[in-house]
């Protein structure tokens, strides 16, 4: 696939950037996204907002609950639901692996991003820990005083 191809097919269409503040991010992985005519329409539009969205295990499948996917305009009577459970697909070993590591070690799968691939919804989905209100003010800080550093180094460049 030529590189200009590559680089617009995994075009984010939504970024869940709080996860990011809220949660130290372990390990990522990348999730298939079962959707409805009028949800992948609202996607390729991007009409999604991932900002509470988070995956949990539910009878051996894992499924994406709070991805706000908005109603498509045309979509009349065969509109979907904007906040209706949506099913993962993973390989069933990254599925165990994943629902073991959540259950023994009290960690969260949150949406990262959603993109498509190739013409398919896919989900970045993050295994993650959740942070302390004193932990996000120590990152905000250590981060601050870098990007103090940096503008300070290119202003002598």
């Amino acid at each position: 696939m030529p590189a200009k191809e590559k680089e617009q097919a995994d075009k984010a269409i939504a970024v869940n950037r709080q996860a990011f503040r809220d949660y130290d991010i372990l390990e990522r992985m990348e999730a298939g996204l079962v959707l409805t005519g009028t949800e992948i329409k609202s996607v390729r539009a991007g009409q999604v907002n991932l900002r509470e969205a988070y995956a949990r295990g539910h009878n051996g499948e894992l499924w994406l609950y709070n991805a706000n996917i908005a109603l498509w305009p045309g979509g009349n009577r065969y509109n979907h639901d904007p906040l209706r459970p949506r099913k993962l697909l993973l390989h069933k070993g990254q599925l165990r692996d994943l629902l073991l590591q959540v259950n023994s070690k009290g960690l969260t799968i949150v949406a990262l991003r959603l993109y498509l691939r190739r013409h398919r919804a896919k989900v970045e989905l993050g295994l993650a820990r959740g942070r302390k209100k004193y932990d996000k003010r120590d990152i905000i800080a250590r981060e601050d005083a870098e990007r103090r550093m940096q503008r300070g180094i290119r202003t002598y460049e």
